[in-house]
């Protein structure tokens, strides 16, 4: 097993790694940009090492600094969590040529599956039901043909990245040109690949996601689903385990399914399949992530697997200890992201000082967070402020504790989305379990978020104005702090700044 770990990530993330790092006795070393050298991740860590500028591409991104950290503080091994590099194949080419550890697939396998239409390909040649459509990269000429071939409506998609960026809802051929335009231009501005495919569009359909951990010998594993279609703009907004309307023939299909997508590819680690599920419960896969998921908190509340110490020791070498037959759902569990940002103002980033934090806490609550009280949250990087975890005997049990966790739960000093959550998780449709991904747009007026920006320049002027807002906000802020500081409680010693370093006991699998 690794003596020490590199955690090549921020926040609340790589907090959860150096958790499961200290229960397994090893030593975690965090990385961090100037404006992060007193965040909760570098207190937490047994050392850190500054990495340069708060832009992330002048610290976070780039990989030679800090495997330049891994070897000069002796760590074997690095998790990067999600986002940053934690999907970049050349950072995993890196590290193996500098004979350092990269925990998670190999490179070659992440831009197999990093790539969508070739993960359409291979996934299509393995057996795996894609959403119909086309599998090569396709010329604006050859677009058109296949929608009037076709018919609509159909999803325009671009091959490269993710997040919703580069894809485009065709409902009739006089939307194609314009469509293929704003598509081709947002995909060029994100990703820096311009390449388009396209795919019949699944009418009422459900986001379920597959967790898999599959190790070096050949075993893996699917750790049952994950209801993820309470989206907003195609971000991920409540999650759900088991998914509240998945028989168990349609979980045992879809399981099977993405195993076998993995092993068409020789995956190692953790990583998830992803799926669309339409009205008929017909499932096609849409992509799968090679890394931890954001929501991988609640796959581990109703398995009691820690997915973390899971994709460590498979790294070091050691096979899955346990085979699908011994693996069984546990109650059910619901995750709530919690954002620094304004809901009644368009969802504008809130950057600030937290003056008052004070997590939702009791039985069946689990808080993953990268900050506390007098953290600064600021406009350099993603906005999370935590996420909020439950779990319940069933559905019903979790969704009273989820409203009873976020009434509770108390931020002070900036604005967050706990009163968007708390409308969202008391609507009828929600409480009825019948939703699909159009829930907030239909029923909650597209989460009071506006018109979506409908391409690069579009998003780039939003991005643009909602900086400015959120600077004028941070300085109202902070003119307005002597007057909120007397809601702080006095005295109190930091319990992070005197946490110290305790002796470790060496954690299991579960």
């Amino acid at each position: 097993m690794f003596k020490k770990v590199l955690i090549a990530n921020r926040g609340e993330i790589a907090v959860r790694v150096m958790r499961a790092c200290r229960e397994m006795g090893i030593k975690t070393v965090a990385v961090y940009s100037d404006v992060d050298r007193d965040a909760l991740h570098v207190r937490f860590a047994d050392e850190a090492y500054c990495i340069g500028p708060p832009p992330a591409r002048e610290s976070y991104l780039i990989g030679e600094k800090i495997v330049e950290v891994a070897k000069k503080s002796g760590a074997e091994a690095i998790h990067p969590g999600y986002g940053f590099l934690s999907e970049r194949g050349h950072f995993v080419d890196l590290c193996e040529q500098e004979g350092v550890v990269f925990i998670g697939p190999r490179g070659d396998v992440m831009r197999t599956m990093g790539d969508k239409v070739t993960a359409r390909q291979t996934m299509d040649k393995a057996g795996v039901p894609i959403v119909p459509g086309t599998t090569d990269r396709l010329t604006d000429d050859a677009i058109a043909r296949w929608v009037r071939d076709t018919g609509p409506p159909v999803m325009i998609k671009a091959a490269a990245g993710g997040g919703g960026k580069g894809m485009r809802l065709v409902r009739n051929e006089t939307e194609l040109t314009s469509a293929i335009a704003r598509a081709r231009s947002e995909a060029k501005s994100s990703f820096g690949d311009d390449s388009l495919y396209v795919e019949k569009f699944v009418e009422e359909p459900r986001h379920i996601e597959i967790q898999i951990l599959a190790d070096a010998h050949g075993n893996a594993v699917h750790l049952f689903e994950r209801e993820c279609s309470i989206q907003r703009r195609h971000q991920k907004v409540i999650e759900e385990a088991p998914g509240n309307r998945i028989s168990p023939e349609l979980r045992a299909k879809m399981g099977e399914a993405a195993v076998a997508a993995a092993k068409a590819v020789n995956y190692v680690g953790a990583g998830t399949c992803e799926f669309l599920v339409d009205k008929h419960d017909h499932f096609y896969f849409l992509e799968m992530n090679t890394r931890v998921q954001v929501e991988h908190a609640i796959t581990e509340m109703i398995t009691g697997i820690d997915i973390v110490k899971a994709m460590i020791r498979v790294a070091a070498g050691e096979k899955l200890p346990f085979s699908q037959d011994e693996l069984a759902i546990h109650g059910h569990s619901i995750e709530a992201r919690i954002y620094a940002e304004d809901p009644d103002n368009n969802f504008v980033p809130s950057p600030g000082e937290i003056l008052v934090y004070r997590p939702a806490a009791g039985p069946g609550i689990r808080v993953d967070s990268g900050v506390y009280q007098g953290a600064k949250v600021t406009v350099f990087y993603d906005p999370m402020v935590a996420k909020l975890v439950v779990w319940g005997r069933d559905r019903a049990e979790a969704i009273e504790r989820l409203g009873r966790a976020l009434s509770e739960f108390v931020v002070k000093g900036i604005k967050t989305s706990i009163p968007f959550h708390q409308k969202l998780v008391h609507h009828p449709k929600f409480l009825e379990g019948r939703y699909d991904t159009g829930f907030i747009e239909q029923h909650m007026a597209g989460g009071k978020g506006g018109p979506t920006p409908t391409s690069a320049e579009d998003s780039a002027e939003a991005r643009r104005v909602a900086f400015m807002m959120a600077a004028v906000a941070a300085y109202k802020r902070d003119k307005q702090r002597a007057a909120e500081a007397s809601v702080v409680a006095s005295g109190g010693a930091d319990p992070w700044k005197s946490y110290g370093r305790r002796a470790q006991m060496r954690g299991g699998w579960r």
